[in-house]
């Protein structure tokens, strides 16, 4: 999940993406100030726009910010002030981790196979194909189910054979202000980003210094 704040560019609203669905595929709802946009298969929430949304609270950050729980409070503060009834509930899958082992992929000469730890007693097998992945390395993991500001929604999957639960983050993929477009996942401060928690920085020059 996350959600975007432009006014110069879109006006004053909040868009919270909780899942990316085609727009064939979806059904829109209008509730007062929101637009609620659901999964016409099973009514899944898959995004909640909030217009006018100044009368209603206020929004820390400008662009794109991933989701975490005071976000997700404050948004849904906004809904409830607006007299709107659906609730976001936030649910960490893009998280720290810790790159316990890397070896060759057998089947791919630019992809590894990772062993990576996220703080919840299991150990995850990753397929990653940046170029600077190391074990040790202190990273960001998209578990299955999440939601990535570039469109990608993660699942379990197999690369060239390999089974994959999840995907090690570069900072462009999680959508960091200032984030490097070079190919490479971005490495954190051990120190600073402990394994397991949350993570929803949105700044890539905050990140490097460990904030």
């Amino acid at each position: 999940m996350y959600f975007v704040y432009n006014p110069q560019g879109l006006g004053d609203v909040v868009l919270a993406a909780v899942d990316h669905v085609p727009e064939a595929e979806r059904v829109v709802e209008r509730a007062g100030d929101a637009v609620l946009i659901r999964r016409r298969e099973d009514g899944a929430l898959a995004g909640i726009n909030l217009f006018r949304y100044s009368q209603y609270g206020t929004w820390p950050i400008v662009g794109v910010a991933l989701a975490n729980q005071e976000r997700v409070d404050r948004f849904n503060e906004a809904l409830a002030r607006a007299g709107v009834e659906e609730r976001l509930v936030f649910v960490p899958r893009i998280v720290v981790g810790r790159v316990v082992e890397k070896a060759p992929h057998p089947q791919a000469d630019k992809l590894s196979v990772c062993r990576v730890d996220v703080g919840d007693g299991r150990v995850r097998q990753i397929v990653c194909g940046a170029p600077n992945v190391a074990a040790g390395q202190t990273v960001v993991v998209a578990l299955p189910g999440a939601v990535l500001p570039n469109g990608l929604r993660i699942q379990p999957t197999q690369l060239r054979g390999v089974d994959s639960e999840g995907m090690i983050c570069a900072a462009r993929e999680l959508g960091l202000k200032g984030a490097p477009q070079q190919k490479g996942i971005l490495v954190l401060d051990a120190s600073a980003y402990p394994v397991g928690a949350p993570f929803a920085d949105h700044d890539y020059a905050q990140v490097q210094r460990g904030a």
